[in-house]
């Protein structure tokens, strides 16, 4: 019960997220549905990949395979409506973005400057590669997991062109 609502609650923060970013990117209204629908599938099956106990994966994975998720779903919804497919994949990736990595990483950047001893500065470096190289990680397999189902399916994702 408790897991179902923690899926619910993200996956809700996370459509709510999508139509904002689709709005300021200033898509048609038609598609904000299709936009907070992959968004919030695409991050659940997140959290349910990296919180389940049978599954328990690491961000990168399950960042990858959500993001595979997302486009599946854009490149479903493109002919729906009438849009590229980039139009809903791009605002349902944006609440999926690693913002806590990217953030440790510049903290460990400046607190790896700012100590003269070689344990702490060793200790930053350390926080500073590993969040920075799981922040870009997380980064690129997303991209490359949302554009796998555009370059699948290009008849069906560049029909809603035409």
């Amino acid at each position: 019960m408790v897991v179902s609502l923690n899926i619910f609650e993200d996956a809700l923060f996370a459509a709510i997220a999508a139509i904002g970013f689709s709005s300021i990117s200033n898509t048609p209204r038609r598609t904000y549905a299709a936009c907070a629908l992959a968004a919030a599938t695409g991050h659940a099956v997140r959290f349910l990949l990296m919180s389940a106990e049978w599954f328990n994966m690491h961000i990168i994975p399950a960042s990858a395979i959500a993001a595979f998720v997302v486009g599946m779903i854009a490149v479903a919804l493109a002919p729906r409506i009438k849009c590229p497919a980039e139009v809903c994949l791009f605002p349902a990736l944006l609440p999926m973005i690693p913002g806590m990595y990217a953030y440790h990483t510049i903290e460990a950047l400046l607190l790896c400057i700012g100590h003269n001893g070689e344990d702490e500065f060793v200790h930053y470096m350390y926080l500073l590669f590993y969040n920075g190289f799981t922040c870009a990680f997380i980064v690129l397999c997303m991209a490359v997991g949302a554009n796998i189902p555009i370059f699948m399916f290009k008849k069906i994702s560049f029909q809603a062109t035409r």
